[in-house]
C-alpha cells in the first residue's frame, strides 16, 4: 500500500523573537536575539538571561479577547495566537465536517500559577481553580476549549522532545485513518520551577548562549509555542489549500543512558537521525541543513556533533542552532524549530548559528556563519532531544 504523504498547510509561532512567522523570519534574517534580562518572570535569578515573549499576561489576554476574570495559565496564552495563525493559514474555521485532532506537548504545565498561588492553596480558597490547571493535560484542554472545533485532544509529555513527538503522532494518526487533519505542536512558559531546576543542574549560561562553540557554557531558557496543521495530500487537494511543506520522515528513540545527559558517543541522536532518513527514504547527502538541538551545553553539543559525524561522515551538512535567538523553549522547541525549518526551506536561507567563535576540537565541521546555502534547500533535518534520552528527529521537505 502506498504511504500517504503528510502535507503541512499551516503554521503558527510565538517566541522571544516575535509573534507570527513574519516577525520570526525578520529576526532570523537580521540575526536579532530575543534573549535578554528577566522582565516578566518573578525570580531572584535576575542575572540569568532568558528568552521571554515580550508581552505580559494581561497583554496576551487582550490579544485573545479574554476577560481578566478568565483563569488562564501563561502557556495557554502563548499557545492561542500560534494555533490561530496556523488555523488561519490552513483555512480552518471550525465549520468543516472533517475530523480534526489537537495534539499539544508541554511539561511544566501550569506551574507558573501553582508556584505563585501555593500559599493561597494552603490558607484560603481564592485561587483553587489553578490547582486543576497545574496538570499538563489541562493546558491542552484549555487551548482546545478556546477554539472548540476538535474531535480528539491529547497531550504529549516527553520533556524537550514533546512537541516534536506530537508531530510524529499526528502523522501516524492521519496515515492510520484516525483523523483527517491534525493540529500538532507544543507550548511552554517560563517559571521559577523551570529556572531553579536547570540552575540546580548547573547548565545555565550567564551570557547569551554559544551553541557549538568551544567555550560554550550552557543554556538560556526560553518560552513560546509552535503549531503546525498536518493533513494528507488528498485532503489538502480536496480542500483547495496550498501546502507550505511536508513531513517526509521521522524517528523517535530512547538511549536510556542518563536522566539528563546524552550518551558520550551520541548514540540516541545518531539513531534518531538515521531513523528519520530511513523513514523518508533519503540519503545523508540529500539533507541541505541540520537544524540541531544545539542547547549550548558542553554535553549536548559535543555528542550531537559526534552523532552527525557518524551519520554524515566528512560531509556534515550546514549545522546551526537557533537557541541563541529564542532560548531553549523546552517542550515547545521541536515545533518552533520545525517552523524555523519551514521558513528556511521557503526562503532558501540558513539560520546563522549566533555567537560562534571557536570550533569544538572533536568536530570536523563548524556551524553556519553564512546564511546563503550552496545549493537550494530541499530537505531539513530537525533534532529535538529530551531528558531521559527521548530523542526525536524530523525531516521537513519542500513539496
Amino acid at each position: 500500500m502506498e504511504r500517504k504523504e503528510i502535507y503541512i498547510t499551516g503554521a503558527g509561532i510565538v517566541s522571544a523573537i516575535g509573534i507570527g512567522k513574519a516577525e520570526t523570519l525578520e529576526a532570523l534574517r537580521n540575526r536579532r536575539t530575543g534573549v535578554g534580562p528577566v522582565r516578566y518572570l518573578h525570580t531572584t535569578h535576575t542575572g540569568l538571561p532568558v528568552g521571554e515573549v515580550k508581552f505580559a499576561n494581561g497583554e496576551l489576554r487582550e490579544m485573545s479577547r479574554l476577560m481578566p476574570s478568565d483563569a488562564f495559565i501563561r502557556s495557554s496564552l502563548l499557545a492561542i495566537p500560534a494555533v490561530r495563525e496556523a488555523m488561519e493559514q490552513a483555512q480552518i474555521d471550525g465549520s468543516a465536517t472533517l475530523r480534526i485532532a489537537f495534539l499539544s506537548g508541554i511539561t511544566v504545565g501550569g506551574m507558573d500559577k501553582a508556584e505563585r498561588y501555593y500559599t493561597d492553596f494552603l490558607t484560603n480558597d481564592s485561587k483553587n481553580i489553578y490547582i486543576e490547571l497545574n496538570d499538563c493535560g489541562s493546558c491542552t484542554e484549555q487551548i482546545a476549549d478556546y477554539f472548540g472545533c476538535f474531535g480528539m485532544v491529547s497531550t504529549v509529555v516527553t520533556a524537550c522532545s514533546s512537541s516534536a513527538n506530537t508531530l510524529m503522532m499526528g502523522c501516524d494518526m492521519i496515515r492510520d485513518g484516525r483523523a483527517d487533519i491534525v493540529i500538532a505542536g507544543g507550548c511552554e512558559c517560563l517559571s521559577r520551577y523551570h529556572v531553579n531546576g536547570f540552575n540546580t543542574l548547573m547548565i545555565l549560561d550567564r551570557e547569551i548562549c554559544r551553541p557549538f562553540d568551544r567555550d560554550r557554557a550552557g543554556i538560556n531558557l526560553g518560552e513560546g509555542a509552535g503549531y503546525l496543521v498536518l493533513e494528507s495530500a488528498e485532503t489538502a487537494e480536496r480542500r483547495g489549500v496550498k501546502p507550505i511543506g511536508k513531513i517526509s520522515g521521522y524517528s523517535n528513540v530512547c538511549d536510556a543512558y542518563h536522566p539528563t545527559a546524552s550518551s558520550p558517543d551520541g548514540l540516541g541522536a545518531y539513531l534518531a537521525m538515521k531513523g528519520a532518513l530511513d523513514d523518508a527514504g533519503l540519503k545523508p547527502e540529500d539533507i541541505g541543513h541540520l537544524n540541531a538541538h544545539g542547547t549550548g551545553t558542553p554535553n549536548n553539543d559535543l555528542t550531537e556533533g559526534l552523532a552527525a559525524m557518524r551519520l554524515f561522515g566528512e560531509q556534515v551538512p550546514p549545522v546551526s542552532s537557533v537557541k541563541a535567538y529564542t532560548g531553549h523553549t523546552t517542550s515547545a522547541a521541536g515545533s518552533i524549530e520545525a517552523i524555523v525549518s519551514l521558513l528556511a526551506l521557503e526562503h532558501n536561507f540558513l539560520p546563522v548559528n549566533m555567537n560562534f567563535r571557536n570550533r569544538i576540537e572533536e568536530h570536523n565541521f563548524v556551524p553556519v556563519t553564512n546564511p546563503e546555502p550552496e545549493q537550494p534547500l530541499r530537505h531539513v533535518l530537525s533534532n529535538s532531544f529530551g531528558f531521559g534520552g527521548n530523542d526525536s528527529a524530523i525531516i521537513l521537505s519542500k513539496i
